[in-house]
């Protein structure tokens, strides 16, 4: 296997010798652990923080798609041999089906035997419906699959970036790879100025990231000022089962997958507690998208694997947003003493298994999808939602977390299976729990590859 040592974007700075607030993760939690304090004992200036996490996110978000593009047209077109793309699709796609619906289950499963919500009888015609106005108009309108196929393609060519729809991007990525491919040797000056274009945007997104401190601080002051710590714990039964689902899913379920491809659950949570961090302060995985991209092909992965795996599994891997939405799904049925049998428990976890797909790219996430599934199968009260709205902020942040962490996993995973993944790199990557390491440029992977035959 051989790694284009251009093709990685520039490596995180190395923190000053003996700084500890010279880290970026250590900045992020001390921000966050300040913006906790504010939000509690100045709930109305903690509130007004709001601005500065809107700002960083939707900075970050400005750099997603041309860097997806980048990424996925360059790593797509410098490859010889365009069977070994569909190879990779294919793969990403069965092992974002298995796992998300393992996610699915897990969830089912730990609400049938906790039953958070059982004995609080809420009659759905008590509850306040105008909470809820605009969430719904919030979705595309997606009634069929066909509907579905369709929304991936763009209106326009700039249309895409303009929506800043992750899955309508990578579908015109691939349309216009396959274009530059079929150039040849034409096409290598084009592809060397989209390399340079998505290393200027990595650039970008390193300035971005200086204020990611500020951003966790902005946002979670705002959580807390808004909602306050008092409003989880009339439903601190359901976070507790919700959190200990996600941690089951992520160092069980994940862990015996990251086992199986050679490597541990925690090593790559360490390898990647920046990014992390940021998803927890910002509750928003996109915030570490870029930066989740370049800590993994740091590690020793493929381009064309990261710029198709990652930006897909942004669409088709949200284990998070499974567990979120099971869990939630089934909380306001027991809630509202609406009786499920286990055929309308899986009838409910199917429409999940489709509708899901579609929560990265709806503001208001899982729970625009989750009131679309209620109103669409007439299992669930939607009224019901109002029950959990207080404390969604507190649980799109678990599932924010999970999706980054099944990202990272399933690129690795799909890497291993096309041997496009350097193992070395990757053992001596997640045994420092750091990217500082520079990486091999392709005459070195090559010389190395010579040398162990």
């Amino acid at each position: 296997m051989t790694i284009d040592s251009r093709a990685v974007p520039p490596r995180a700075e190395k923190a000053p010798s003996g700084s500890l607030l010279g880290h970026l993760y250590v900045q992020v939690l001390c921000a966050i652990v300040l913006g906790i304090a504010l939000g509690h004992f100045y709930p109305s200036l903690g509130a007004d923080m709001r601005p500065l996490g809107d700002a960083f996110i939707k900075a970050i978000k400005m750099l997603v798609a041309p860097i997806i593009f980048c990424t996925v047209v360059h790593g797509i077109a410098s490859v010889g041999d365009l069977r070994k793309v569909g190879r990779i699709g294919f793969k990403a796609l069965v092992y974002f089906e298995a796992i998300t619906t393992i996610a699915l289950v897990v969830g089912l499963i730990a609400m049938r035997f906790t039953e958070p919500g059982a004995g609080l009888n809420i009659d759905p015609s008590t509850l306040q419906s105008s909470a809820l106005q605009g969430i719904g108009g919030k979705a595309p309108q997606l009634e069929t699959i066909s509907d579905y196929f369709l929304h991936i393609i763009p209106d326009t060519f700039v249309g895409a970036f303009a929506e800043g729809e992750i899955l309508q991007v990578l579908f015109a990525a691939i349309l216009f790879s396959f274009a530059v491919h079929s150039l040849g040797d034409k096409g290598k000056p084009l592809l060397q100025v989209i390399d340079l274009t998505a290393q200027g945007f990595f650039a970008a997104v390193g300035i971005v990231m200086k204020a990611a401190p500020i951003g966790a601080f902005g946002a979670m002051a705002f959580t807390i000022g808004k909602y306050g710590i008092a409003s989880l714990l009339p439903l601190l039964h359901l976070i507790a089962v919700y959190y200990a689902t996600c941690l089951f899913f992520v160092f069980v379920v994940l862990g015996i997958v990251c086992r199986l491809a050679g490597f541990r659950i925690w090593a790559l949570i360490r390898y990647l507690r920046e990014e992390l961090l940021i998803v927890l302060g910002t509750s928003s995985s996109e915030a570490a998208l870029p930066r989740l991209m370049s800590k993994l092909q740091a590690l020793g992965i493929e381009r064309s694997v990261v710029g198709l795996v990652v930006p897909a599994g942004y669409s088709f891997n949200l284990d998070g947003t499974c567990i979120n939405l099971t869990v939630l799904a089934i909380f306001i049925a027991q809630a509202t003493n609406t009786d499920l049998s286990l055929a309308q428990e899986l009838g409910l976890l199917a429409v999940l298994l489709l509708t899901s797909k579609g929560a990265a790219s709806v503001t208001g996430g899982s729970l625009v999808v989750l009131a679309a599934t209620l109103a669409s199968t007439g299992i669930v009260p939607v009224a019901g939602i109002a029950i959990i709205l207080g404390i969604y902020r507190f649980i799109s942040e678990g599932g924010a977390l999970v999706n980054a962490i099944g990202n990272g996993v399933a690129a690795i995973v799909v890497a291993k299976w096309e041997g496009a993944l350097d193992e070395a790199r990757m053992r001596r990557c997640l045994g420092r729990g750091a990217s500082d390491e520079p990486v091999p440029s392709e005459a070195d992977s090559r010389e190395a590859q010579s040398r162990s035959s």
